[in-house]
């Protein structure tokens, strides 16, 4: 262990909260709270989140072997709490060693642990059948290591449940995906690229025009290759945030990386593509080559991430997200690109026309063309009487008049 602690003591710990773009079941996102040492992950926590944000899934804790022994787990856990001060949590069904951990940790919010509340305040979050199947299996686990696994804060602790949980069953709802809407927003996917040493330097050179060097990376790439399993985020950071988390998980090679992400919105005239949902993400699945308009890049060298090259494209450029199965390519997509996503002969880049200005005001438009008419009519039905002629300036008798000498100066008038 002291090898782990000393590079623990020299490089600091850090913790970041992350999205996980991973599938699984139903519109929970899932989510990780990494324990960074330096460069290096030491740990993670991963759990889903329901898309109100009030109740989370734990789905796994570990801890590097050669950085046990500090209290990561426990550092993990609390950081989750801290993140979803309201939410209900599932600790869910654990391992041996999961247990002995328990026993040992001191909850910081035990009544907002499901397995210590009555089902009927949380049944609509979790299934009530399978929360007592896990209370079940971690009372074993209990009982076989001789562990106490905090029964006295846990709600029928070793008692049978099943009646009451059939009772509270059907109070679960199903969360529904509450995401971005692909056809009426930009999204923002990464990609990660080991570049040339050239090109590499080129397109990070901030003196050269940001436009022609995201025309350099598009035509290296390939217009038709803009990746099918990225996830498609609402915001640009999180789309870079995407290609740190692959970078801390799959390092290597070090040198010559580039972190791309692609803004783009889905090309007019298409089917919407198949897609799985989360609260601030999608995924497409079973791409077969989908059209969009390329509104603009971002690209950074991971090595030093507070610098960001950008470009944005007026009008767009038209590309495509590449099929996720060759095989499977749509004909519209074989018709303009290779296999691996390049321009066929004959096809060239192309400009998506600019949007009108007046696009998306149509019924406002409308609306005051109507009420411009109906006053129009109005007018014509109940036209205004003739003005009276202008009235004659009369002077009487005995009033006199004061009159300015036009060889006498005249003081200026305030205003």
């Amino acid at each position: 262990m002291a090898g782990a602690e000393a590079r623990l003591d020299e490089s600091g710990l850090s913790l970041w909260l992350t999205d996980w773009k991973v599938k699984s079941p139903g519109a929970w996102t899932p989510r990780q709270v990494l324990a960074l040492v330096g460069d290096e992950q030491a740990g993670r926590l991963d759990f889903l989140v329901h898309p109100d944000g009030q109740a989370v899934s734990v789905w796994g804790l570990e801890v590097k072997p050669e950085f046990q022994g500090r209290n990561l787990r426990s550092v993990m856990m609390d950081a989750l709490y801290a993140a979803y001060p309201t939410a209900w949590i599932d600790h869910g069904r654990r391992t041996p060693k999961g247990v002995r951990w328990w026993d040992r940790y001191a909850d910081p919010a035990p009544e907002r642990n499901i397995h210590n509340q009555p089902p009927d305040q949380w049944a609509q979050y979790f299934d009530t059948l399978q929360v007592a199947a896990q209370r079940v299996q971690n009372a074993y686990q209990n009982r076989l290591y001789g562990l106490d696994g905090h029964g006295a804060a846990e709600y029928r602790y070793g008692e049978r449940m099943e009646a009451e949980a059939l009772e509270w069953v059907s109070a679960f709802r199903e969360a529904g995906a509450r995401g971005p809407d692909p056809v009426a927003q930009e999204l923002h996917g990464g990609l990660r690229l080991v570049l040339p040493p050239r090109l590499h330097r080129l397109v990070h050179n901030g003196r050269r025009d940001g436009g022609e060097r995201a025309e350099m990376l598009l035509d290296h790439i390939g217009h038709g290759s803009l990746p099918s399993a990225a996830g498609w985020n609402t915001t640009r950071r999180a789309a870079f945030e995407d290609m740190a988390h692959e970078q801390l998980f799959d390092p290597a090679p070090a040198e010559g990386v580039t972190h791309l992400v692609f803004q783009v919105r889905l090309a007019a005239g298409q089917d919407v593509p198949r897609h799985d949902l989360r609260a601030t993400w999608l995924t497409y699945t079973d791409s077969p080559g989908i059209e969009v308009d390329l509104m603009g890049m971002s690209w950074q060298d991971p090595h030093t991430p507070w610098v960001t090259n950008e470009t944005n494209f007026t009008p767009a450029i038209d590309a495509a997200i590449e099929p996720e199965h060759s095989r499977n390519a749509s004909a519209q997509y074989t018709a303009r690109y290779s296999e691996i996503g390049e321009l066929l002969p004959g096809q060239s880049q192309r400009r998506t026309s600019a949007e009108h200005p007046f696009a998306g005001h149509e019924a406002e438009i409308a609306a005051l063309a109507g009420w411009l008419k109906e006053a129009s009519n109005l007018r014509a039905a109940n036209p205004l009487p003739p003005s009276p002629p202008p009235t004659m300036r009369k002077v009487f008798k005995g009033l006199q008049i004061h009159q300015q000498n036009p060889s006498q100066p005249q003081s200026p008038r305030l205003r």
